[in-house]
């Protein structure tokens, strides 16, 4: 039986380069919360931590053996270049783009869907909250 996700995705940057993190939410497909995800990732940009949210929520929807995946993204140049409607012209995007597009064979039905930012609300909120936990110097 096919077992079908939502997923609600974010990378955050502050500095862009600068500390950087990603926020996953996984829904059923009765919209039940299966997985949230909130992690501090390597100092980057924000596009290169939008690749990242998604390669990560990919690896998660295969762990929990999801095998039909809609993504949505606030990121309109994600969605666009994971879609084929854009080049991808940013070195640090490349070998992420390969490596999201390789994984994304092993779902049976994918699709990356760009939303407003104000419905990405938790994606965004768990992409940021590991800035909560930085300390000023």
């Amino acid at each position: 039986m096919d077992r079908v996700a939502k997923v609600y995705i974010d990378g955050a940057s502050k500095g862009n380069p600068g500390p950087s993190g990603i926020g996953v939410l996984i829904l059923d497909e009765q919209e039940n919360e299966i997985k949230k995800i909130s992690e501090k990732i390597d100092d980057t940009t924000n596009n290169v931590a939008e690749y990242k949210a998604l390669l990560r929520a990919i690896i998660e929807c295969q762990k929990l053996s999801f095998s039909s995946v809609h993504f949505f993204t606030d990121s309109q140049l994600l969605a666009r270049q994971i879609n084929g409607m854009y080049k991808i012209k940013d070195e640090k995007l490349k070998p992420l783009y390969v490596k999201i597009k390789g994984k994304l064979l092993g779902l049976k039905n994918w699709q990356v869907t760009h939303i407003p930012r104000e419905k990405n609300i938790i994606a965004d909120k768990l992409a940021n909250e590991p800035f909560k936990k930085i300390k000023p110097k």
